[in-house]
């Protein structure tokens, strides 16, 4: 496959490269900012862009299969998130080319509290809500686009640089749990779950959620 992924100098951008290229996939890896080209994987090939410009997109996103993105951004821009999906669906909408985009946790709803989602909750950091809140609207910005074929990938609660095992359980709208109560994945079981979903789709306009 031939894959553009945005955000690829980002923490879960650089792993989802390096997931595509350790498999055999062509990647264009696109960062905003010209400093951080050489934070790149070397075997990519290495483009400037802007995620949330419609035109940029179209450019990145011409002859491929498919584009990642898995842009953050920084403290005090969390609205950012919401320009950039609404960038991304304006330049994809002009192509066939399908969306992964990485998202929030935020918004999922709870096991066994009858509803509520996990900014809900009551240890939830309020340093979190702005991001939180921004994910939220970037879901909502996507849910309304009916011309891209997207899908809306929500981490579990706690996503860390880690292990990757290449195990993981797939979920909807309700964040994954373990035994004990504990939602996480690493970092790099983010990217396997991102390519398969990349091989063999099975989201369509929809959200859905991994964890351990």
């Amino acid at each position: 496959m031939r894959i553009t992924v945005f955000g690829a100098a980002g923490n879960v951008g650089g792993r989802v490269v390096t997931e595509a290229l350790s498999r055999g996939h062509r990647v264009t890896a696109v960062t905003r900012d010209p400093a951080r080209l050489d934070r790149l994987h070397p075997a990519a090939e290495a483009r400037t862009g802007d995620a949330a410009d419609p035109e940029d997109v179209a450019v990145l996103s011409a002859g491929q299969d498919l584009v990642i993105s898995a842009t953050r951004p920084v403290p005090g821009r969390e609205g950012d998130l919401v320009t950039t999906a609404r960038g991304l669906l304006a330049g994809l909408a002009r192509t066939d080319v399908r969306l992964l985009l990485v998202g929030g946790a935020g918004s999922l709803i709870v096991p066994g509290t009858g509803g509520g989602t996990v900014v809900d909750t009551p240890d939830f950091p309020a340093s979190w809500r702005p991001i939180a809140d921004a994910c939220e609207g970037q879901l909502a910005v996507c849910r309304a686009e009916t011309a891209v074929d997207w899908a809306y990938l929500s981490p579990a609660a706690l996503l860390e640089p880690g292990e990757r095992t290449g195990a993981y359980r797939l979920g909807g709208d309700e964040l994954i749990v373990d035994a004990e109560g504990r939602s996480a994945i690493s970092m790099e079981d983010l990217a396997v779950a991102l390519l398969d979903e990349a091989e063999r789709p099975k989201h369509h306009r929809t959200r859905f959620t991994v964890g351990y």
